[in-house]
């Protein structure tokens, strides 16, 4: 019996209900703002991947000026060029993985 929870506890996923970055070169002010607006947004646009990518595009395209680039989705890889100090990487909800960057 004890063999069978010890597999059963192995087996289980873990789902971070809060952002996890995985990689930014952003500074701390810019990092924060943007972890806000990407939660929100996801939040807000939870059954629409394309519409949150927008959404999060327009904003950042507003506030941080042009040439901003997202992709919201889950199971995909990538490689960029892009500014430094403007690109982040981050997981939400689980599986919900949101790439972000600037390239002009």
């Amino acid at each position: 019996m004890a063999d069978d929870e010890g597999a059963k506890e192995g087996d289980k996923k873990i789902v971070h209900i809060y952002p996890l970055v995985k990689h930014s070169d952003m500074k701390e002010e810019m990092r924060n703002e943007v972890v806000e607006l990407i939660v929100s947004n996801c939040e807000k646009y939870s059954a629409n991947y394309e519409l949150c990518a927008r959404m999060i595009k327009d904003s950042m395209d507003k506030k941080f000026g042009i040439y901003w680039h997202v992709v919201v989705g889950e199971g995909f890889g990538f490689e960029v060029s892009y500014e430094t100090e403007n690109i982040m990487y981050l997981f939400f909800g689980g599986n919900l993985a949101i790439v972000l960057w600037k390239c002009s």
